[in-house]
């Protein structure tokens, strides 16, 4: 008991340092020590334990942690026996520094982003490219959005060999790869790519667009964070500043490759979308195990208050010049990417292009043995639950978009251009009529892609994490289509 109340008064205090950035369905970065402070090293059994008795008071689903688990199990197989079945999130990693690294963003890679997709009639898997980061190597090499990669390492892509050849991409490789001529997909040979550690930028791309009577800002944002000294969160300021200057009517956020991020870069988000919202309008309210909430609720420096976020004051806001946002989606848009969209809903209309959403209204935390470095585990587990300040929290199985489209055409035009799939959707929606000249992958590329067929989507889960390294970001965002 005397050590509970010591991780409870440790678990507020880190709470406290990090009052500003406590999220809720997204990513915090926090340390807590172990139950265990005494003991030396981080054999199996202590690091089991450290993982036990910071599940005990952080889980969100404590009550469901089974009172016997097997504590000789090695430490990622222990963790997930303690998991909930409801939890389809947590997860743990070997290298907290490489954990907490990917979550601000900094991952080593090449730089880009790729869907999987299956051969008709084959075990070969291709993956083709949805984005490239700006100043990455392979923006540097040369690598487009739309080009389609069949080999690794002069190794084919298999349903056998993927998991093996998607963990070579974060080190330096080749690839085999293809690219739409106009016609059909050509070959250009081999690519070496070299990879370093990349912070990415999730400001990706804005741009204005003038149809008729509409004037029609347009924002790319990939993943939520703050950045180095609120860096990205100032970009993300003087990006709807020249919105609001240009007098936009309209708005497109996309949010396609967005899996989530900080909920204070959410909520400066919404604070520039937001209709009749001020620094006092609530955004959203949060929701901890019993223990969790009546330890912040009983704390003097936190108090109900804690458990409740609310918008900001910007002057950037273009609230009062929109009366809608338009928000594209897909299977990959997650955790604080559905947080914007639960938290603006009730102060104005949402419209929804694209795919399904994943349906993660629930938030974790980075937990690591500040006390003992020899342990170099991290923790990502589910600690909170979401709602909107109507107390909505319903998506669970994501959100059904107004205009569902799986934007799966093989044939795809650069992002911002006014034919790209979704963006020109979400464009005749607004306008109401044809905008571009787009036409449908199997018209504009005929038999060259007819050899080319969706296929059963497949769970990837590597080790049963959510989002394990680097690698496991790129799986999921890569999950083979349907």
């Amino acid at each position: 008991m005397k050590k509970r109340l010591t991780n409870i008064k440790r678990g507020l205090a880190y709470i406290r340092g990090i009052i500003t950035t406590i999220v809720s369905v997204i990513l915090i970065v926090i340390t807590i020590t172990s139950c265990e402070d005494d003991e030396v090293g981080a054999s199996k059994s202590y690091v089991n334990n450290w993982i036990y008795s910071n599940m005990e008071f952080w889980y969100y689903w404590n009550t469901q942690l089974p009172s016997s688990p097997n504590r000789s199990l090695e430490p990622p197989d222990f963790f997930s026996s303690l998991l909930s079945s409801q939890d389809r999130f947590s997860w743990i990693q070997d290298d907290f520094e490489e954990l907490v690294k990917s979550l601000q963003g900094i991952t080593k890679e090449a730089g880009y982003e790729f869907k999987l997709y299956q051969q008709q009639g084959s075990n070969d898997l291709f993956m083709q490219v949805m984005y490239v980061k700006p100043n990455s190597p392979a923006a540097s090499a040369g690598l487009m959005r739309g080009d389609i990669i069949e080999k690794i390492n002069g190794t084919q892509i298999t349903i056998g060999n993927y998991q093996t050849l998607l963990d070579k991409l974060s080190e330096n490789h080749t690839i085999n790869y293809r690219r739409f001529n106009g016609s059909t997909f050509v070959e250009l040979g081999t690519l070496s790519l070299t990879t370093l550690e990349y912070p990415e930028n999730p400001n990706f791309l804005h741009t204005i667009f003038e149809i008729g009577d509409k004037k029609i800002g347009y924002y790319v944002y990939n993943f939520f964070a703050d950045g180095p000294n609120e860096q990205y969160n100032n970009e993300m300021n003087q990006i709807f500043d020249s919105f609001k200057s240009a007098g936009i009517n309209e708005l497109i956020i996309d949010l396609r490759f967005n899996r989530g991020g900080t909920e204070t870069a959410t909520i400066n988000l919404a604070s520039l979308i937001g209709t009749d919202i001020n620094a006092s309008t609530i955004f959203a309210k949060r929701e901890y195990n019993d223990l969790v909430e009546d330890a912040i609720i009983n704390d003097d420096d936190l108090g109900p208050e804690f458990l409740i976020s609310k918008f900001k004051s910007l002057p950037q806001n273009i609230g009062s010049q929109i009366s809608k946002v338009y928000i594209l989606t897909s299977s990959n848009t997650a955790s604080a990417s559905e947080l914007l969209i639960n938290g603006l809903r009730p102060f104005m209309e949402v419209r929804l292009v694209g795919n399904k959403t994943v349906g993660k209204n629930y938030g974790s935390v980075t937990l690591t043995d500040n006390q003992n470095r020899s342990n170099k585990w991290g923790m990502q587990p589910i600690v909170v639950k979401s709602y909107n300040s109507l107390d909505q929290s319903d998506y669970d199985n994501g959100f059904l978009p107004d205009i569902l489209d799986e934007d799966n055409d093989l044939v795809i035009y650069p992002l911002g251009n006014i034919n790209e799939r979704l963006l020109n959707l979400a464009l005749e929606d607004i306008v109401g009529g044809p905008v571009g000249e787009r036409k449908a992958a199997s018209v504009v590329a005929g038999n060259s892609v007819d050899f080319i067929s969706p296929a059963e989507k497949r769970a990837v889960r590597l080790e049963g994490n959510d989002q394990r390294m680097r690698l496991t970001r790129v799986m999921e965002k890569a999950e083979l289509i349907r």
